[in-house]
């Protein structure tokens, strides 16, 4: 004959984080504090017709409104961003008035741009780019930044 003996209960833990202060210390250092003009990096999470959100870490997702998302005009935000693309943006809204952080991926493309040509200038390098409109009296090229030609 054989005698099961049940193993000992395991032992739970009802309140292992402590006090409610160090329940929202701990809180707090899992969020992302962001201010106006910041370069933040995130994933995107949904695309629709008028807006892109995207997964940065912050207690609601970051929001680029659809014209902030190229320096083309009306241009699809599907053909710009695919879910799960890792993108960089600026914080032009800390929050607006529904709490959401409002982003511009073109803006922050004009940011780098700037510094890349300015170190190809200084380097009396040549800027190329494509050419995305024709206006009157030239072309518009896209070199990071809507160059006139």
């Amino acid at each position: 004959m054989t005698i099961i003996t049940p193993a000992a209960p395991k032992q739970i833990a009802i309140n292992d984080i402590g006090s409610a202060e160090d329940f929202l210390a701990a809180v707090e250092l899992t969020l992302k504090n962001f201010n106006d003009g910041d370069l933040i990096e995130g994933t995107v999470v949904k695309i629709d017709r008028d807006e892109v959100l995207l997964d940065v870490g912050y207690k609601t997702e970051g929001v680029i409104p659809s014209r902030e998302l190229s320096i083309k005009h009306d241009v699809d935000p599907s053909e710009v961003v695919k879910i799960g693309d890792a993108i960089e943006a600026l914080v032009l809204q800390k929050e607006d008035k529904e709490g959401r952080l409002i982003l511009s991926k073109k803006r922050a493309q004009y940011e780098r741009a700037w510094g890349d040509v300015e170190k190809i200038k200084e380097a009396d390098g040549v800027v190329t780019g494509k050419v995305i409109e024709v206006v009157k009296g030239g072309l518009i090229v896209d070199i990071g930044l809507r160059g006139f030609l």
